[in-house]
């Protein structure tokens, strides 16, 4: 990468200096982090799924981390116009593919979330986060700069029609992280309190009505609050790995818990982390994700563009509040959700939704030739 000038004036030149690279790298950083520690667990995890091969999760994880990488390259070397057209055509696919899955999609631990293609399974839902957050971006920049567009009731419509799907396979985790991406889109756009407001009643009325009407809601609020209450063995073990763990770890593959969490290799990855290589290992972790939000706002603070401002803020909470939950359910610090850690839990859908939204971010936040901004 040395060998391109600044003069260089072909596209991955252009590329390449204009791109915030610090960001690409911590992104490296934690696609390095999670191909190590599938390493460790997937002999466990192919022995609990059965079937596999020792090392057939970490071969699979490797190949969804490189059509990551290609994805997050490819997708931040698009302008913004292009992105918006992406967004468009990627949100009204994602509909109709979420509403093909409660049709067609098997159900497994009660829930409708995947479709099978060619032998291949993907989870719809993690493709429409970030389309959603662009198109809701888009709208509500047209309600600012163009007289008549009526962009926040739009942004509405557009989340309620997404939310009511997520709802039905059911997915409520998928439905709060969509709706901190239209809430943070709308706070930054300039949401009036009225409108702050409303939102908190829906919020919490849409918590009271999960909690009523759906029975593994109601078993993990009531778990948290009750150790009495609920099947708390994941957590529990999470705990003890963390504890095992230490400052230091018990060094790379001397862990134990990953032969005892059913979800060792997805929604409880971080306790791995935390056992095998310690606290400090787990401070990196979460410095790495703090250092992508916060290096990813603070490219915000001279932007001009309406549309990239709420763009990149939408995006950057959905990548954030991802691994904020995953972390604190791993921590028993708030109700356990089955959600990935961006980039480091295993899985091909998440993997790759969240790759599309982050080249989205590099795209966005480029320093364009003639925009008053250095490289």
């Amino acid at each position: 990468m040395r060998s391109f000038a600044r003069t260089d004036t072909s596209v991955i030149g252009r590329w390449w200096w204009t791109v915030d690279r610090w960001t690409l790298a911590a992104l490296i950083g934690l696609m390095g982090l999670g191909a190590v520690l599938i390493m460790a667990v997937s002999p466990s995890a192919a022995n609990r799924i059965g079937g596999l091969s020792s090392f057939q999760l970490a071969e699979r994880q490797a190949l969804f981390l490189f059509v990551a990488l290609v994805t997050v390259v490819g997708a931040s070397l698009l302008e913004p116009r292009a992105l918006r057209r992406l967004a468009v055509l990627g949100l009204a696919a994602s509909l109709c593919l979420l509403v093909l899955t409660l049709m067609v999609g098997p159900e497994i631990k009660g829930a409708t979330r995947w479709l099978g293609v060619a032998g291949f399974s993907f989870q719809p839902s993690e493709f429409a986060k970030p389309f959603f957050a662009v198109v809701v971006a888009w709208v509500l920049a047209a309600e600012k700069t163009e007289r008549g567009v009526p962009g926040k009731y739009i942004a509405i419509v557009l989340w309620a029609a997404l939310v009511a799907l997520l709802l039905l396979q059911p997915d409520v985790g998928q439905s709060f992280v969509v709706s901190v991406i239209l809430g943070v889109e709308m706070f930054v756009a300039g949401l009036p309190l009225v409108w702050v407001g409303l939102m908190g009643v829906t919020a919490a009325a849409g918590l009271a009505g999960a909690y009523a009407t759906l029975p593994h809601v109601a078993a993990r609020i009531d778990g948290f609050f009750d150790p009495a209450a609920g099947d708390r063995y994941q957590v529990e073990r999470s705990i003890e790995a963390f504890a095992n763990g230490g400052l230091f770890g018990r060094g790379p593959g001397e862990g134990t818990v990953k032969a005892l969490l059913p979800d060792a290799h997805s929604d409880f990855i971080f306790a791995v982390a935390g056992e095998e290589f310690g606290l400090f290992a787990c401070l990196a972790i979460v410095g790495l994700f703090a250092f992508v939000v916060l290096r990813g706002f603070s490219r915000l603070l001279q932007e001009n563009s309406l549309f990239v401002l709420f763009a990149c803020a939408g995006l950057l909470a959905q990548f954030g509040v991802q691994a904020l939950i995953n972390m604190a359910s791993a921590l028993h610090l708030m109700p356990t959700k089955g959600m990935t850690l961006p980039f480091i839990s295993y899985g091909g859908s998440s993997l790759i939704g969240l790759a599309l939204a982050m080249g989205m971010v590099l795209a966005l936040t480029r320093r364009r030739v003639g925009a008053g901004d250095t490289p």
